[in-house]
């Protein structure tokens, strides 16, 4: 589960984490009354107008745009909110904007010059264990920097059994070149960020930029933050706070009927029971030949009502050729499924999607016999080679 920029930088604060702080807004009045509030605040009129959306890049595509006055801030506001924002990271589809954040100008001018850096928390499955990436090219695409120069790339690799430690904060601060009250500062920001990361079961947190000020302040200009759906059960209030438009409307449907579903770029749909055979599955689809449309688990209990909700679900996909079902019939007897795929065919009604089964396991053979008896346009088969023939077949028309 993603959150808005908004939303992370309320998470961070609860942590004491510094922040450029702004306030939401989804009209141009709102948007006025928001300059208004920081306007007495700070008494700058610049600020900072930024769509809000579960997408990198958006200053590229022109999702973030400074207003140095309230006229400014007017036809900013009016120019993000409705439109439709294309980055590298939302595809060629884009994204509605109906948000924006209002951002005090953190780039004031004192003592010394800004500085940008990149920093993100996240697991490291390789190695087991969290680890702290960070870059003095802040304010860039880090792919770029890791591509071209990765020695500017810094990781920082936290124990689990004790933790992020105060000598690692202090080696992050001198790699990134800091020193004097920046260097204590960028300490605090390296702890109180790791917290944040670690208490609120996150499973990723991208700064980009973390900003030293020119009074030497390290805050966090922007928030990318991920949270484990695992654990959301620990976190009410930050699960409260999804926002259901920024994801996939099929994906919230298959997740409201408690089906593990996730929609991918292909044209054969995937209805299986248990993940890693959902995985087995999608390669044998490649290797047929096709590329799978989606991921598709319906669980342990594939009767009527489940198999018939991820038909309907899998043909939304206007992309879907052919839909193989796979099943191995453990817990779960075949020819129960194979009664549930009857059932949820003739209740959809006539489907022109070729689709092929595959059952095996406790009563493959009545489930085979059910299928091929029961007048159906359903290609059965028992043998994965026999399934995936049928999905060649199926994809080449």
């Amino acid at each position: 589960m993603n959150l808005h920029e908004y939303q992370g930088k309320e998470l961070l604060k609860q942590f004491g984490v510094k922040v450029q702080e702004g306030i939401v807004a989804e009209t141009v009045e709102q948007a006025v009354e928001a300059w208004k509030t920081l306007n007495a605040r700070t008494g700058k009129e610049g600020v900072v107008v930024k769509a809000q959306v579960h997408a990198g890049g958006r200053g590229k595509g022109g999702g973030v745009k400074f207003a140095p006055n309230l006229e400014s801030l007017k036809e900013r506001a009016a120019q993000i909110l409705g439109m439709t924002l294309v980055t590298p990271q939302t595809g060629p589809q884009g994204k509605f904007v109906s948000k924006i954040f209002i951002g005090e100008d953190a780039y004031y001018e004192g003592s010394s010059e800004t500085k940008e850096f990149y920093m993100s928390v996240l697991l490291d499955r390789q190695k087991e264990c969290n680890a702290i990436v960070y870059s003095a090219e802040g304010g860039m695409d880090i792919e770029e920097v890791a591509e071209h120069t990765p020695e500017k790339i810094f990781k920082e690799w936290v124990d689990p059994m004790v933790g992020l430690q105060p000598f690692q904060a202090r080696r992050i601060a001198f790699n990134l070149g800091l020193s004097g009250q920046a260097f204590k500062e960028m300490v605090d920001f390296v702890q109180r960020l790791y917290k944040a990361y670690e208490s609120s079961d996150s499973s990723m947190f991208e700064i980009n930029p973390v900003l030293k000020t020119s009074d030497d302040k390290i805050i966090a200009v922007d928030a990318k933050v991920g949270l484990d759906e695992n654990a959301l059960f620990r976190h009410k209030d930050l699960e409260a706070q999804r926002d259901l438009l920024e994801e996939d409307p099929i994906e919230v449907e298959a997740a409201a009927a408690e089906l593990n579903y996730v929609k991918l770029d292909g044209n054969v749909g995937c209805m299986v029971n248990g993940a890693g055979l959902a995985m087995a599955t999608m390669d044998i689809i490649k290797l047929s030949g096709g590329e799978p449309a989606n991921f598709l688990d319906v669980g342990g209990t594939a009767n009527a009502e489940r198999v018939e909700k991820a038909f309907r679900i899998i043909m939304k996909d206007p992309h879907v050729k052919a839909i193989l079902i796979n099943i191995f019939g453990g817990i779960v007897r075949c020819d129960r499924v194979a009664g549930g795929v009857i059932d949820a065919y003739r209740n959809i009604g006539n489907i022109e999607i070729p689709i092929i089964v595959r059952l095996q396991g406790t009563n493959a053979e009545i489930a085979k016999q059910m299928i091929d008896e029961a007048g159906l346009k359903v290609q059965s088969a028992i043998q994965l080679s026999e399934a995936a023939a049928l999905v060649q077949q199926a994809v080449a028309k």
